[in-house]
C-alpha cells in the first residue's frame, strides 16, 4: 500500500479492526519491520529499525494503551530516558518541570508536572503521552484509537489539541474506526480494507455512509432502528452492592440498580470506574462484600456462576478471548460450553456429537456465523464472527437477563450493526438487557434507561428526554 501524509494536516486512517492500520503505523514507528517497500521522510529515504530511529526523525506515537508508569509523576514519565542532570549527575526535576510546563501550555495541553500519573483521569494521561512525544521532538504524531476511553468533553478537547498542532505545521495521523470522529477532525481520509488502500478522500467530498461501505465492502445501516420499549416487571435487582477490586480497594460502592423485562439499561462510564467488578459480582465471578443480587425474585448472591447461568443469566463478556471462548476448540464445542453435559448434547458421560453438530449448523445459519464448518477452530474466525458465536450461545439458552459487556469492542461497522439489531430484537421479545459499554454513542443508541457510574457509584439514572449526551458526559467525568 501507498500513503502520503502532508505537513499541517490531520490525516485519518480509517478501517475496520484487522484492516492493517495499526500494523502500518507500527512499521513507521519502528515496532514492526517492513518486508518490502520504502519510507520517505521529507523526501529522503528513512531507515527505521526501531522507535529510537523514528524519534530521531521526529516521529512520535501515542498508543491506544498508554505507556506510562502510574507511580511516577508526570515530569518523571515525560523525561524518562531523556533526563536533565547537573554536573554531578543529579536529575534536576525543577528545571525539567519548567520545561514540561512551558511545552504543555504552549500547545494547550495543561498538565501539572508534579502530579502522580495514577491520580490523573484517562484524558489527562493521554495529554501526558502527547507532551512526552513533543518533548522528544515529534513533528509527526501518530494517535492510535485515541478516543477509546475518553468522555465526549475530553474528545472535544483532544480535537482542539490536534488542530493546534497542525496549525503550527505539524502532521497528525489519526487511527480510528469511528466515522463521526473522522468527519469532525480529519483534513484527509485514507480508508483501508484487508491491508490495502481502497479510497483516499476528504470529509467535504464524502459521507459517513459512503465511508462505512468502503470499510466493509457493502452498504451498512449506521443508525439503530428501535421503537419505544414496553418494560414489564423487574427481573434483575442489585441492592446496595459493595465489591472490592484485586487490590482490595473499593470498586463498587453501594450500587442499587434494576433491569426490567423488555428494556435495555445502559451503564455509562469511563473505563475503570467499577464496571467490570459490578458485572463480575452479578455473575458470581467476584464475591460481594455487601448487598444482594436478586434474579426472578430469588436471592442469588451466594450462588455459583454456573447456577446463576442456569437460573437465567446470559453473559457476553468484555474480553471474548479470555472469558468467552476456548479459541482452540471448534465452533460447535464453543456453542455448547454452557450445557455440554446436558441432554440432548450428552447421554451420561457420552457426548452426542451428531446432535452437537446439528445444533451448531442451525445456530450458524440463524446468526450468520461465516465459517467453513462447525469443526473449524473458533480462534480462526474474525472478531465479528467470534462475537456472533458468543451471542448465539447465550441467546439460544433463552436467558431472562443478558449482561452485554462491551459487546461491539473491536468490531467493524458491519458486525456492530448485526449486534445492535440483535440486542434490540431480543429486547422487543421481552428480554432484559444490561448493557455495559465505554462507548457513549452505543449506550445512547441502544439504552432505554442510562445509569451513569463514577468511581464505583451510580450518580444518576436517566430516562426519556433526560438522556442527554452533554449531561451524561459531565456525569461520567464527575463534573455534575
Amino acid at each position: 500500500m501507498d500513503l502520503v501524509v502532508e505537513w499541517g494536516q490531520v490525516h485519518a486512517l480509517l478501517g475496520e479492526n484487522g484492516a492493517g492500520k495499526s500494523t502500518l503505523m507500527n512499521v513507521v514507528y519502528g515496532l514492526v519491520r517492513r518486508d518490502a517497500g520504502e519510507i520517505l521522510f521529507n523526501g529522503q529515504p528513512a531507515e527505521i529499525h526501531g522507535p529510537q530511529d523514528a524519534i530521531r526523525l521526529g516521529i512520535g506515537m501515542v498508543h491506544q494503551h498508554f505507556m506510562l508508569i502510574p507511580r511516577l509523576s508526570v515530569v518523571e514519565n515525560i523525561i524518562l530516558g531523556r533526563e536533565i542532570a547537573n554536573a554531578a549527575g543529579v536529575i534536576e526535576l525543577d528545571r525539567a518541570s519548567r520545561s514540561v510546563r512551558e511545552l504543555s501550555e504552549r500547545h494547550g495541553l495543561a498538565v501539572e508536572p508534579r502530579a502522580r500519573v495514577q491520580d490523573l483521569t484517562v484524558g489527562l494521561q493521554q495529554r501526558v503521552e502527547i507532551v512526552k512525544a513533543l518533548y522528544r521532538g515529534a513533528q509527526v504524531l501518530i494517535l492510535d484509537e485515541p478516543t477509546a476511553a475518553l468522555t465526549p468533553q475530553e474528545t472535544d478537547g483532544l480535537f482542539e489539541i490536534v488542530h493546534s498542532l497542525t496549525r503550527e505545521g505539524n502532521a497528525v495521523i489519526f487511527i480510528t474506526h469511528k466515522l463521526g470522529e473522522v468527519m469532525a477532525v480529519a483534513d484527509r481520509i485514507t480508508v483501508m480494507r484487508r491491508g490495502k488502500v481502497v479510497a483516499s478522500t476528504k470529509p467535504a467530498d464524502t459521507k459517513p455512509a459512503e465511508l462505512a461501505q468502503m470499510m466493509v465492502g457493502r452498504p451498512v445501516l449506521l443508525r439503530v432502528v428501535r421503537g419505544p420499549s414496553h418494560p414489564g416487571e423487574a427481573v434483575l435487582k442489585v441492592e446496595d452492592l459493595v465489591v472490592q477490586d484485586d487490590r482490595r480497594h473499593l470498586a463498587v460502592d453501594g450500587v442499587s440498580l434494576e433491569v426490567r423485562t423488555g428494556e435495555i439499561v445502559g451503564v455509562a462510564g469511563v473505563e475503570g470506574n467499577g464496571q467490570n467488578e459490578l458485572v463480575e459480582s452479578i455473575l458470581g465471578l467476584r464475591s460481594a462484600r455487601g448487598g444482594r443480587v436478586i434474579l426472578n425474585g430469588r436471592i442469588i448472591t451466594h450462588r455459583s456462576t454456573r447456577r446463576r447461568l442456569q437460573s437465567g443469566l446470559g453473559n457476553v463478556p468484555a474480553d471474548r478471548h479470555r472469558m468467552g471462548l476456548v479459541l482452540e476448540f471448534p465452533i460447535a464445542d464453543n456453542l455448547v460450553l454452557s450445557d455440554y453435559d446436558q441432554a440432548p448434547f450428552a447421554n451420561g458421560l457420552v457426548r452426542r456429537l451428531r446432535a452437537i453438530r446439528s445444533y451448531a449448523l442451525r445456530l450458524m445459519k440463524a446468526f450468520d456465523i461465516r465459517a467453513q464448518a462447525p469443526e473449524q477452530p473458533v480462534g480462526s474466525l474474525s472478531g465479528g464472527n467470534q462475537q456472533k458465536v458468543i451471542l448465539a450461545r447465550e441467546l439460544a439458552t433463552q436467558p431472562k437477563v443478558l449482561i452485554a459487556s462491551q459487546p461491539t469492542r473491536g468490531l467493524d461497522v458491519g458486525s456492530i450493526e448485526f449486534v445492535h439489531n440483535r440486542l434490540v430484537s431480543q429486547r422487543d421479545s421481552g428480554l432484559a438487557v444490561l448493557l455495559v459499554s465505554s462507548e457513549l454513542d452505543e449506550v445512547l443508541s441502544l439504552a432505554d434507561r442510562v445509569a451513569v457510574l463514577y468511581r464505583g457509584r451510580i450518580v444518576a439514572v436517566l430516562e426519556g428526554d433526560a438522556i442527554d449526551r452533554e449531561r451524561i458526559g459531565l456525569l461520567m467525568a464527575g463534573a455534575a
